[in-house]
């Protein structure tokens, strides 16, 4: 049988409409322990994922842990994404017992969940393996997450793979919202985004535009 190929994107891709992220106790007491990744690297991309969110409009639940007697404010780079949006605090270290966290992953009603946060062995495994054993299709963006050392992140990152969540970075979860340049309404958007917390790629951009003028997607 001959296989046709067609224009159609793969269904494992993410799109703005088909999830819901869930940022996870990014506070300064459980980043003080974090190890995995230098601070300043994790907070950086930390604002991309949200930033990339908050442009593409993805519905996303942002919750702490012991914020007031332990574990202290969720990130600026996060919480200046989604100005006024509640915190939901929790006492659990999975959040998917919260019962705050369900409610409100219930009314957003979408049965993809795209996971971030600290620390990668408690606060992420938790709810990556929750939903799963509930039938979600999970995701989790593995260069947004940090633990206590390399191994235990790594470890982590194994454990959520073999109960059959997708790995991904922040970079690629903001050109996968994306992933066309000729959507010309979020284009200034992403390569904005790009070249705030990109990195060397937001560099790239940065160069083009200001030598050459140059556009993501143009065609000689």
């Amino acid at each position: 049988m001959t296989i046709t190929a067609t224009t159609v994107p793969g269904k494992t891709l993410l799109s703005p409409v088909d999830h819901t992220l869930v940022l996870i106790d990014f506070q300064s007491q459980m980043a003080f322990a974090t190890k995995s990744i230098d601070a300043t690297v994790l907070r950086n991309n930390a604002a991309l994922v949200a930033r990339s969110a908050a442009g593409f409009g993805v519905p996303t639940i942002l919750t702490t842990v012991a914020e007031k007697s332990f574990s202290g404010p969720m990130f600026d780079e996060v919480t200046d994404a989604f100005p006024g949006q509640p915190l939901l605090d929790r006492t659990s270290m999975n959040t998917w017992e919260d019962a705050a966290v369900i409610e409100e992953v219930n009314r957003i009603g979408k049965d993809r969940i795209v996971f971030a946060g600290l620390w990668t062995s408690v606060c992420i495994v938790g709810p990556v393996a929750s939903a799963i054993d509930q039938g979600f299709d999970v995701y989790f963006i593995a260069d947004a997450c940090g633990d206590v050392s390399a191994e235990a992140h790594e470890r982590a990152v194994q454990r959520m793979i073999q109960l059959g969540a997708t790995p991904m970075t922040s970079v690629q979860y903001l050109l996968e919202l994306q992933r066309d340049w000729a959507r010309g309404e979020t284009y200034e958007l992403t390569t904005g985004i790009a070249k705030k917390w990109g990195g060397a790629y937001g560099l790239g951009v940065t160069y083009a535009k200001t030598m050459f003028g140059a556009a993501e997607g143009a065609h000689g």
